[in-house]
C-alpha cells in the first residue's frame, strides 16, 4: 500500500512538473500571439495560399489553361482576360511585400522565391510566343487590367523591373502601352491610364501627359469632403475610394513630384485626404472584426482596407488617432474572419465568388475568377517592415471595440 501511494506521489510531482513548465513556457507565445509576429506569419501564410494557385502555374505558362471557368462565367471577353486580371491583380497585392527585397531571413528568402515566380509571370504573360501570353484580342477592359501590372511596377521596381532583360522589358513596355487604343470611362477609371503612363514614363523618360494631367484635374474636382471623392461627378456607397481612388491618385502624383511635375502641387492635400479616409475605413471595423458591405465588387473582399494599410505602407502617415497594434489588430480580425470562412477556396486552392464564403450571387458581372484576386490588395500591409512599430507594438483594441465595451474615448477627433 505504501509503495502505491509513494508512486501516485511520484506521478502527481511528475504532472505538476510538466504543467510548471507548460506554464513558464507560455509567457514567450503569449508575448509573441500579442505583438504582430503571429499575425505577420498568419498574413503571409494566407498571401503564399492565395498567390501560388495564380503564380505556380503562370511560372510554367500553363496558368490559361489551369485557370477555372465556372458554369456561370460565359462572357467571352471575361473568359479570355481572366488569367490576365488574376496575374496583374495577384502581383499589385504581392509588390508591397517584394519590394523589402530578399535577404537571409526565413521570410526573406520565401520573398526571393516568391520574387523570382512574380518576374516570370511577368516574362511569360508579354511575351507573344508565350501560350500565356495576355494581349492578343485587346478590348476598353484593357485598360483596367494594365494598370494592375504598371502598379506593382512602380511599387517594386527593383524586385520586378530591374531583373528583365532588354527585350522582356520591351514586351512588357509594349503591352503597356495597348491602353492607348481605347478611352476610359469618366469615373475612377481616368487614373488606370494615368497609372499605366507613369510606369511608361518612369522607365522610358516620355509618355503621353494627357492621361495623366486630366486624371489629376478631374479627381480634383470630384472631392466631395471628409477623404471621399466622387466616382466620377457623383457619389457611389462603395470602396472604390479605398481600391481605386486613393492609392492610383497618390502615386500619380508622387511620381509626379519625382518628374518636378507642377501636379505634385495636389500631393499633400491628397495625403491629408487619404488619411482621413484610412481613419474612416478603420472606423468601420466592428468589434467582431466585421464591416458594412456596401456597393460594387464587394467580392473583392479585404480589399476594401488597401488604402488604410496603403498610407501605412507607402507614406507611413497613419492618422493620429490610430494606435499601430490596435490598427493591425483589427486588420487581422477582418482577414480571419473573411478568408477563413467555408467556401473561399474551392477544391483546387482557387478563389471562389462571393463576400463571406461562397456567395456566386455576390458577383457583378465582370467579377470572374481573375477579378476575384483583388483580394490581395487587403494584403498591403505585409509591406510594412517586420520591425516597424506596426507589427511590433502589442495588440490593442481599435476604436469600435473600444466604444462597444465601454470605454470613455477622451478625443473627440475620433468622431469628426
Amino acid at each position: 500500500m505504501n509503495n502505491i501511494k509513494t508512486i501516485a506521489i511520484g506521478i502527481l510531482l511528475i504532472i505538476s512538473g510538466f504543467v510548471n513548465s507548460s506554464s513558464a513556457s507560455a509567457p514567450n507565445k503569449t508575448e509573441k500571439s500579442k505583438t504582430g509576429l503571429h499575425d505577420r506569419e498568419y498574413t503571409i501564410t494566407l498571401l503564399s495560399k492565395i498567390s501560388d494557385s495564380v503564380l505556380v502555374p503562370l511560372s510554367k505558362e500553363q496558368l490559361y489553361k489551369t485557370i477555372p471557368r465556372k458554369d456561370w462565367e460565359t462572357d467571352s471577353d471575361n473568359i479570355q482576360t481572366s488569367s490576365l486580371q488574376a496575374f496583374g491583380r495577384t502581383l499589385s497585392g504581392i509588390a508591397p511585400w517584394l519590394s523589402l527585397g530578399a535577404d537571409n531571413t526565413e521570410e526573406g528568402k520565401l520573398r526571393s522565391k516568391y520574387i523570382g515566380l512574380s518576374v516570370k509571370g511577368l516574362i511569360n504573360s508579354t511575351n507573344p510566343q508565350s501560350p500565356d501570353y495576355m494581349f492578343e484580342k485587346p478590348t476598353q477592359q484593357i485598360i483596367v487590367h494594365l494598370a494592375y501590372l504598371a502598379y506593382p511596377l512602380l511599387i517594386a521596381q527593383n524586385q520586378l523591373w530591374e531583373p528583365l532583360t532588354q527585350s522582356q522589358k520591351e514586351n512588357v513596355l509594349a503591352a503597356l502601352k495597348i491602353h492607348r487604343k481605347f478611352v476610359p470611362n469618366e469615373s475612377n477609371w481616368l487614373l488606370f491610364p494615368s497609372v499605366i503612363e507613369c510606369a511608361i514614363w518612369k522607365f522610358t523618360g516620355e509618355c503621353e501627359m494627357a492621361p495623366i494631367e486630366h486624371a489629376v484635374n478631374q479627381h480634383m474636382k470630384w472631392f466631395l469632403g471628409d477623404g471621399t471623392y466622387g466616382d466620377g461627378p457623383n457619389m457611389h456607397w462603395d470602396y472604390y475610394n479605398s481600391y481605386v481612388i486613393h492609392p492610383l491618385l497618390l502615386e500619380t502624383l508622387k511620381f509626379c513630384k519625382e518628374m518636378g511635375n507642377p501636379l505634385a502641387k495636389n500631393l499633400s492635400e491628397c495625403i491629408k485626404r487619404g488619411q482621413r479616409y484610412a481613419e474612416v475605413l478603420e472606423h468601420m471595423i466592428s468589434p467582431e472584426g466585421t464591416f458594412p458591405v456596401i456597393g460594387r465588387s464587394s467580392t473583392y473582399r479585404i480589399a476594401v482596407f488597401q488604402e488604410l494599410e496603403y498610407m501605412a505602407f507607402r507614406w507611413n502617415k497613419l492618422p493620429e488617432s490610430l494606435n499601430p497594434g490596435a490598427m493591425r489588430s483589427a486588420i487581422t480580425a477582418v482577414i480571419r474572419r473573411m478568408m477563413e470562412a467555408p467556401g473561399t477556396f474551392d477544391e483546387n486552392g482557387w478563389l471562389n465568388a462571393g463576400i463571406v464564403g461562397h456567395q456566386v450571387n455576390a458577383r457583378d458581372s465582370y467579377n470572374y475568377t481573375g477579378a476575384l484576386y483583388m483580394c490581395t490588395m487587403g494584403l498591403t500591409h505585409l509591406g510594412i517592415p517586420a520591425t516597424d512599430p506596426f507589427w511590433t507594438s502589442p495588440e490593442a483594441k481599435w476604436t469600435q471595440k473600444r466604444i462597444w465595451d465601454g470605454e470613455d474615448i477622451p478625443d473627440q477627433s475620433v468622431f469628426k
